[in-house]
Formats: structure tokens, sequence, C-alpha cells
């Protein structure tokens, strides 16, 4: 890994990448930065095409076949599940919905565990081996431990998890117990477990893998690398992404900053962050242009990003900067409307992920985005993942939660005969 160093975002400090710490020294984030002078961007991209493709080997997945910006290590130290490679489908009734003509989805839900947060885990759990780990912890609110609990099982090493304790959909958490996590159900909500888990890493000597971790962001850059590989190189007005504990978004900032340094892209897309309104400390900072605030209670149906106390939210904030990005928020009616839509539409996803194409018909509604803009939106898990709360959209039965099932196809009980049927379908 030549030419590639750890790097604070507050103070400038610089460690060796092999030094396996999460913040500097002054309490700032760090990225894993690298001396783009010396790399071809141009032979890069050829490289990434001629990889496109490729049928086994670490180069077949949608995060390795970028490793030269992402971590340049021998195929052989690499921890993989082939993650990546998921489709980019154009929205149809979501567009519609949205009001926009060139809609297209990301489904990060195709990953091998149902969730974007493979991306970062491979590099994670990467990291993981590079340090000679024995045990990797998360905190969770359910697609981080899914997902660390699939790759640990995959490199041999121990899965600890902290969840909120009833305040995971079952989906997630069947995962987690299935793939043989630990997993630790602590009184209090995720930024309590994050806290925690913090401490716990730092005095027992685990490798922390929450988004903190540098190594993480750099596996998520390869959504934006895939999309616009897929796109034949053409970059979208403008990228929609939901925010919870915001490592997406700046993962997706600081790989489209690296591509366009390189000339490899000549366009910056702009970047448009929604959050729930039960859990949106980004963009009442944004809103108000004021100090930083934590959401001390967060709460949404939308569990995956039900974080009141986002840690990536300083690099969060560069990148949107650079991007010349926006951040939006939608209300729990409007999230699982257009989750209904998305589902509709053949395509299917978890709340959470729906963010991205209400915050859209949100933004086409006040003009901030022109109804023809060419506009990417990243769906980032299963619709699987959260199965209650489809149910309850269709069945109604979400008023205690203030969510009414505007498009509810709910299902109808009748008598076992032909003519119970006939009336049924008319």
């Amino acid at each position: 890994m030549k030419n590639t160093f750890l790097k604070c975002v507050n103070c400038d400090a610089t460690y060796e990448v092999t030094d396996p710490r999460y913040t500097c020294e002054c309490g700032g984030l760090l990225d894993v930065s690298r001396d783009l002078s010396k790399i071809d961007g141009a032979f890069l991209k050829k490289l990434w095409d001629g990889r496109w493709g490729a049928k086994s080997g670490a180069e077949a997945s949608g995060v390795w076949r970028y490793k030269e910006l992402i971590l340049d290590l021998p195929n052989e130290e690499i921890v993989t599940r082939q993650e990546g490679n998921t489709r980019l489908y154009p929205a149809g009734k979501a567009a519609t919905y949205a009001g926009l003509n060139n809609f297209h989805l990301k489904h990060e839900g195709e990953n091998p565990t149902g969730s974007f947060k493979d991306r970062g885990m491979t590099c994670g759990a990467t990291a993981a081996k590079m340090f000679k780990a024995k045990s990797v912890a998360c905190a969770s609110t359910g697609n981080t431990s899914a997902s660390m609990a699939s790759y640990a099982a995959v490199e041999g090493l121990k899965p600890i998890i902290f969840i909120p304790e009833g305040k995971i959909a079952y989906g997630k958490l069947a995962q987690a117990l299935a793939y043989g996590g630990k997993t630790l159900q602590i009184q209090g909500n995720f930024d309590d477990a994050m806290e925690l888990v913090q401490d716990v890493c730092k005095e027992l000597n685990i490798y922390l893998l929450n988004s903190i971790n540098p190594f993480r962001i750099e596996g998520q850059k390869a959504i934006g690398f895939e999309i616009l590989q897929q796109l034949d190189w053409q970059v979208p007005d403008w990228i929609i992404i939901p925010g919870g504990n915001l490592g997406n978004n700046t993962a997706l900032t600081k790989g489209m900053q690296e591509l366009y340094e390189l000339g490899i892209i000549n366009k910056i897309p702009r970047v448009a962050v929604i959050q729930a309104e039960g859990a949106n400390p980004l963009y009442t900072m944004w809103k108000n242009q004021s100090e930083y605030k934590p959401v001390l209670d967060p709460d949404t149906i939308a569990t995956a990003i039900k974080i009141g106390n986002p840690v990536s939210w300083t690099k969060s904030l560069r990148g949107l900067k650079w991007a010349n990005g926006v951040v939006e928020q939608v209300s729990e009616q409007e999230i699982m409307d257009a989750k209904a839509m998305v589902d509709a539409a053949g395509i299917g996803a978890e709340p959470a992920s729906c963010c991205s194409v209400a915050g859209a018909k949100k933004l086409v509604d006040k003009g901030i985005i022109d109804k023809d803009a060419f506009v990417v939106g990243i769906l980032t898990g299963n619709i699987l993942k959260d199965p209650d709360a489809v149910i309850g959209y269709h069945q109604n039965t979400l008023q205690a939660q203030n969510i009414v099932g505007t498009y509810a196809n709910k299902p109808i009980k009748i008598e076992c005969n032909i003519d119970a049927v006939k009336n049924a379908l008319k």
C-alpha cells in the first residue's frame, strides 16, 4: 500500500496505514489518504474496465475491482464474498411518484447479506486480518451486525455485537445470530451502544468495525465507482442517499473527489442526504446553519438510520460542501409511501432505503431538483430486512406510528370456493 497513509480530518496529522487506530491524537476522525499525483487516472479507468465481468477471485468483487483506490493489497490477503455488482434499475413507478423523467435506483440490498454494509465490511475484515485480530466488534441497528458476523465467519474471527434492546428489526437480528455473532442487547439506544463498544474495544483489544473505522469508508466508496462504471462513466446530475451514521455519503463524496482529481470524471455530481424527521441531527444543523447537536432519543420506522449522534458527521459535512450538496428530511408517512412505490415497481427495499425516493420527490416539489435532471437514488437494504414494516403498512396497522397505508395492498379473507374468488377479483 505504497503512497497510502492515515490523515486526520481536523489537524492533518498523519499516521502509517499499518497503525491500527480509528482516531487522531487530537480526537479527530481519520481518512485513508493517498498521493494521487502518483496515480495515472486514465490507466486506472482502463484497468477497471478490463476487470469488469471477472468470474472469480477478488477482482470479481464490486469493491476489489477498484482496489487501487480502496486498499491495494495482494488478492490472497483480501477477505471477500464477491460483494457489490448490484444492479442499477430504471425507477419505474418510483420515478413517476418522485416526478422525475430520468431516475435510476442503485440497489445495494443485492449484496451478500442484503445491504450496502458488505462493501465496507469486506475492507474492515481485510484490515482485521492485516492487523492479525482475533475478535471484531460493532454497535448496530441491524445491517452492520449482519454484515460483520458474516465476514467474521468467512475469516474465522469472533464477532461481538452490541444492539439496542428491542430496537432492531428481526430480519437483521436473525442474520447476526445465524452467522454466529455474540449478540449483546444493551439497555439504551444505538448511540449508547456506540459509546460502549468503543470503550470495550479499547480495554479488551478488540478490533472495532463501525464506520468510525477508516477502512470501512474506503470500501463504501465503491458504490459510487460502480454506478459510474455501469453508466459508462457518464456522471449523474444528482446522487441521493439516506443519512444515518453518515459513513455512506462520506464515502460517496470522498470517492467522487478522488475520481475528479484523477480526471476519471470531469463533472461533480451534486449529493443529497435524506434523514428521517425523528433522527435528523445533520438536517437540523444544515437548515439552521447552527452548531452540531445530537438527537437524544431518535425514533423512526426506518431502523437502519435511527441514529441520533452519527460519528461521521464532520466528514459528511466536508463532502457535502465539496459536492454542493443538500440535506433534507422526510416524515414517517413520506418514507413508507415512497417505499410502497419502490416495492410496487418490482424493486423493493427496506424503509431506510426509500428515504432516497421520498427525498427525491420532496426536492423536486421544492424546485431544487429539476424534473429532467439525471438522478440516481441509492437503496441501501433488502426488502426482507424489515418485513414487519411491510405487513404493517399494507394491513394498515401502523396508526400508532402516525402512518396510514395510503397505497395499501391488503390481503383479502375469503371462503374456500370459486364464487368467493370471483367476488374478490371483481
